[in-house]
């Protein structure tokens, strides 16, 4: 290893535990600590920083990071970078990395501690105590052996819980998007896989898991609260803006629920008229998923051995937007990265079904680096769409595998029009279901160039509309009528006319300029030559 250069900045700007300290200081490195800095007072102090490491508190803001003149790498002490604008670092060559597994154990136990704590209503009881009322009326529990306990999302954390609560003698479903699909063996003995709906309604306490995306915001709707058994529990230890909070009020309201538990919220701190906060039948606890000593030891010592790597050994472990190479290879990719990554992310979400086979292929110019780079980049998008936290270029293989995804890469021999070129397929269970994406580099700016059999002219950011129609005028007037009554611009439209192959069906993509209530879009749905649409985040 070698020594640390002299003119290296690292700014660690949350609470940190010392082990952090006594392995830069080990390695050469006199870190500075500013904690509490404003946004104003980051861009500021970002400038001749070369890595910057955070908790949960500090922002990493596009502004920061375009802010910066030498930032080279921003380290997350915990899971979730939710904090850091991860697509601004990419195309700023900046590495983001993360902690994936140092609070793993304590975010899993948090959950079943609220798992027993509502079940036996114990703070609701303390209470009580405290206020000099001395019974037990109002506060029957309920055991939890022989309950049956529903994990959504069976990732790491969801791992934690279902072995403790095989512990405690529950019965344990678990639904993920790909084990439960895929004929994948479950990670756990014991716990049987099922689908999201029949989790719901057999479970007596359910737990959620998952990572906040597009796809798994509000994943707790009002309609799916319906469908909870009656009488059920909820636990959130994962991340706020899963459940829809005043829904679930009102079925706490109802008696429909018994209780739910909630470590995070989708506004934190909330405001304090929100409804559970005034609930006895509801646990809120500020955010301690990762609040124990162990936890916060691991996560320090991890992202600082991390950090010293990165720097003397050129290497980005836990990375979470880019694969382990040092930063210049990074910096030469960056925008084949970043497009890999929108590729991924596009048909995660276009394939209704899990995805089975991935077939990724670089040509032109761009196949003369390291293909792997990409082909990770893309893989790594597409699990997110439906995991928990963590997912990054050094486990994506192994989850892919798991879950009983092939990646298939190659490097195209076809004529292309085209500099560079990434394509990508992706295809169901058993070679059924499967869309194709190919797009390139304009500069900085990557593009979506074909979807399907259609040719575009697509830049992959905001909110996509796609629509399957029958070929007849008006059509476009008729999508953006609805649109225009939500508030909402259509930006770019690329049409495909109907064809042979497409079954007499026209295809359409709309680039929005904002995301439409669900309700608008059901109202597209039904008009009448409309016989697909679905909304896509990149």
């Amino acid at each position: 290893m070698s020594p640390a250069p002299p003119a290296t900045r690292i700014l660690i700007c949350d609470e940190l535990h010392p082990v952090a300290l006594d392995v830069f200081r080990a390695a050469g490195y006199e870190p500075e600590v500013r904690t509490g800095l404003t946004e104003d007072e980051l861009c500021g102090a970002v400038l001749g920083t070369h890595a910057l490491i955070v908790r949960s508190a500090t922002k990493v803001t596009r502004r920061v990071i375009e802010a910066a003149d030498v930032l080279e790498v921003v380290g997350r002490a915990g899971v979730g970078v939710d904090n850091v604008d991860c697509t601004a670092a990419t195309e700023s060559g900046v590495v983001v990395m993360n902690t994936p597994t140092g609070n793993t154990t304590t975010t899993g136990e948090l959950a079943i501690a609220l798992l027993t704590a509502i079940a036996r209503h114990i703070p609701r009881a303390d209470r009580s105590t405290r206020a000099g009322t001395w019974k037990q009326q109002g506060l029957m529990g309920t055991e939890l052996t022989g309950k049956t306990l529903g994990i959504v999302g069976l990732g790491r954390i969801g791992r934690v819980v279902a072995e403790r609560a095989q512990g405690l003698r529950m019965n344990v479903v678990a639904s993920d998007p790909y084990l439960s699909q895929t004929g994948a063996p479950s990670p756990v003995a014991g716990v049987e896989l099922i689908e999201l709906d029949d989790l719901l309604a057999r479970a007596d306490f359910v737990t959620l898991h998952v990572p906040i995306s597009d796809s798994t915001r509000n994943l707790l709707s009002r309609e799916r609260l319906a469908r909870m058994k009656p009488g059920a529990y909820l636990i959130n230890a994962a991340r706020g803006g899963l459940v829809d909070e005043a829904a679930l009020a009102e079925a706490l309201e109802h008696g429909r629920l018994a209780g739910a538990a909630l470590d995070v919220l989708a506004e934190e701190p909330p405001s304090p008229d929100h409804p559970l906060l005034g609930r006895e039948d509801v646990i809120l606890t500020p955010h301690l998923g990762a609040s124990s000593h162990e936890a916060q030891h691991n996560v320090a010592l991890g992202i600082a051995e991390q950090i010293v790597a990165f720097f003397q050994d050129g290497v980005a472990h836990n990375s979470v937007n880019a694969p382990a190479v040092s930063a210049q290879v990074l910096r030469e990719i960056r925008h084949y990265v970043l497009l890999a990554e929108k590729m991924g992310a596009f048909l995660a979400q276009r394939l209704a079904e899990p995805i089975r086979k991935i077939e990724f292929t670089v040509a032109g110019e761009v196949a003369k680096l390291d293909q792997s780079y990409l082909s990770l980049a893309f893989l790594t998008a597409v699990l997110r769409q439906s995991m928990d936290v963590g997912v990054n270029f050094v486990n994506a293989p192994i989850l892919a595998r798991e879950r009983g995804i092939r990646l298939l890469e190659g490097t195209g021999d076809e004529q292309t029009a085209f500099t560079s070129l990434l394509k990508a397929r992706v295809s169901a269970k058993g070679g059924g279901a499967s869309h194709l994406v190919a797009g390139t580099v304009f500069g900085d700016a990557p593009r979506f160039v074909r979807i399907d059999d259609m040719h575009v002219d697509l830049a992959p950011e905001g909110v996509l509309l796609i629509t399957r129609h029958n070929d007849r005028p008006g059509v476009l007037g008729m999508i953006g009528t609805l649109l225009g009554e939500s508030g909402v611009n259509i930006g770019r439209v690329e049409l495909g006319p109907a064809s042979e192959s497409s079954d007499g069906l026209a295809s359409a993509f709309l680039s929005l300029g904002g995301r439409p209530p669900e309700a608008v879009i059901d109202r597209v749905r039904a008009l009448d030559p409309i016989e697909f649409a679905q909304l896509i985040q990149l």
